[in-house]
């Protein structure tokens, strides 16, 4: 309980700042938290008080298997009423929230875009079936993210995932191969200073986008497909970093964990895999972020997480979030949309799911 009350501060005190009222990262900002109160289904926000905040164009794209909806009424009907219906009594914690103009091109042609996000967990019940997955009387933490990008004081387009993998496991229901990382684990930040209300030092926010265009631009795309440390990462990653890894992954606590547990499976996995220009890359202060459907993009050369070598091209939907100290990275939250990869190599995950009801288990 207060945890929420902590976030219902948090929300309030940012709708009631007065410092840069009238910037458009402000503006953006509460166009998000007009959008999050809508998306968890206040009464007073229906479908007519949210279409103000849309651009008549306005799409949105989402996790495997609801994936791209390209109408208000499309995502009302095939992911909001559902979802709401499967979790009526749903709470949104929110760990991150930051939002700045894109420059997420890999030539560095900065695309002037600007975006907002946000990250946390939903806590509640599955109380009906949703997406194949069982209704079930134990409680469940949802690890949520998503990003906007707002052009005239509107949403033009909005991206979403959630970890579907890591909310079956929380039901008992292994999809995938029992994680080398450790399960369970999306903290907020250690600093707690993850909810950005208040303008941020400008030059922290270039510091921050330096250094993560240098990372994945510079160092993760030097990658020799030999030697991990032709990717640079130690000179990125703190000794201690806490990288946050999806389910099926796991948390790595250390960058030797990183390199044992996520970075080698990976590379052996997809060894010539390239990051490309972005949707959104985006920094505040200490704090980056980054989202792009097919943001990377490899060969499926090598056997991962149990399914042999494909050779099909991949194509993965992801989202990162991370907070620098100094000159390096020292935490990580990471999203990829397992469900969407894995249907890449001809395998449907949500067909692993048992037909059975878990809520009087």
């Amino acid at each position: 309980m207060k945890r929420f009350m902590r976030l219902r501060f948090c929300k309030q005190h940012f709708l009631n700042s007065k410092i840069g009222m009238t910037t458009p990262l402000h503006k953006a900002k509460q166009l998000l938290q007009a959008w999050w109160n809508f998306e968890d289904g206040h009464e007073k926000d229906s479908m007519q008080t949210v279409i103000p905040l849309l651009d008549p164009e306005w799409n949105w794209k989402g996790f495997d298997p609801v994936n791209a909806l390209d109408s208000l009424e499309a995502y009302q009907t095939r992911f909001r009423a559902p979802f709401r219906k499967a979790f009526p009594s749903l709470k949104r914690e929110v760990h991150l929230m930051l939002g700045g103009f894109s420059n997420g091109r890999v030539d560095g042609a900065g695309d002037g875009e600007l975006w907002v996000c946000g990250s946390g967990l939903f806590h509640g019940f599955l109380q009906r079936e949703w997406l194949g997955i069982p209704a079930a009387e134990t409680p469940i933490r949802l690890r949520w993210a998503d990003f906007h990008q707002i052009r005239d004081e509107r949403i033009l387009r909005s991206f979403m995932l959630v970890d579907l993998v890591d909310l079956l496991e929380q039901l008992g229901i292994l999809l995938l191969p029992e994680s080398l990382g450790k399960s369970g684990i999306y903290p907020v930040p250690k600093t707690h200073d993850g909810i950005h209300t208040e303008p941020c030092d400008e030059s922290q926010t270039a510091s921050s986008m330096k250094l993560i265009r240098e990372f994945l631009f510079e160092g993760l795309n030097q990658f020799d497909q030999c030697d991990l440390q032709s990717m640079g990462v130690k000179q990125y990653f703190r000794e201690d970093v806490q990288w946050y890894g999806p389910g099926g992954i796991g948390a790595c606590e250390g960058l030797g964990e990183f390199e044992d547990f996520h970075q080698k499976p990976w590379l052996e996995a997809y060894p010539d895999r390239k990051v490309q220009n972005l949707d959104s890359l985006i920094a505040e202060g200490n704090y980056t972020a980054a989202s792009g459907w097919s943001g990377v993009e490899a060969v499926h050369s090598g056997s991962y997480l149990g399914v042999p070598a494909t050779e099909n091209k991949i194509r993965f939907n992801g989202m990162d979030f991370w907070r620098r100290d100094e000159e390096q990275f020292v935490e990580n939250w990471v999203f990829v949309d397992m469900i969407h990869l894995f249907r890449q190599f001809g395998v449907d995950l949500l067909q692993r799911i048992p037909e059975r009801d878990l809520s009087n288990a």
